[in-house]
């Protein structure tokens, strides 16, 4: 029976990160916003995958569709940069919410979790991004470095709002498809 539940948890896992990935490739830019930054639903399925079979689900299906990004699309870098910085958002973004929701198994604290999932993605990108993510794509580019004030006002024009919008609409699409799932998720969980 525990061997069956693997098999059930990996399959289930794949399958999420094969959605994951393909969500990601749809993506688009936010007017007013710099164009690099690109709005993509890759998040829901690991929350899904994490509401499920746990925080480490979630955690697998952001790793397997970065690397699947990766090694399908590439990088501009030639190192997986823009990858990297999606797998911490989105890990920054689902433990938070999966952690709550397992806590509470209410929608309400699953609202808590996904609101909260925001607030931290979007501080802790804003500092990753400052310290790692755009000195690593100027030095992997050969671009010029941004000064201490370019990064700074990029960050609050750019990043900040950013993962505001992108968490805000994660959490608003996910809360409703979890509302039309319920029944089917609670009936996986008790499974």
């Amino acid at each position: 029976m525990k061997e069956t539940n693997n098999v059930k948890k990996m399959m289930a896992i794949g399958m999420w990160s094969s959605i994951a990935y393909l969500l990601m490739m749809l993506n688009f830019p936010l007017p007013a916003l710099p164009p690099f930054l690109l709005i993509d639903f890759s998040e829901i399925p690991a929350m899904l995958a994490a509401i499920l079979f746990g925080p480490i689900a979630g955690v697998a299906v952001e790793a397997i569709k970065n690397i699947l990004h990766y090694l399908i699309q590439g990088s501009g870098t030639g190192i997986p940069v823009g990858q990297l910085a999606n797998f911490v958002a989105g890990v920054l973004f689902i433990l938070p919410a999966s952690y709550l929701f397992q806590k509470f198994g209410t929608s309400k604290g699953l609202t808590y979790g996904l609101v909260l999932g925001t607030i931290v993605m979007t501080l802790m990108m804003s500092v990753l991004n400052y310290y790692v993510i755009l000195p690593a794509y100027t030095f992997f580019l050969n671009a010029p470095a941004l000064s201490s004030e370019q990064a700074r006002q990029l960050i609050v024009t750019g990043i900040l709002p950013f993962n505001v919008i992108k968490g805000s609409m994660v959490t608003v699409i996910f809360i409703i498809l979890f509302a039309k799932m319920k029944p089917w998720i609670h009936r996986q969980m008790a499974a």
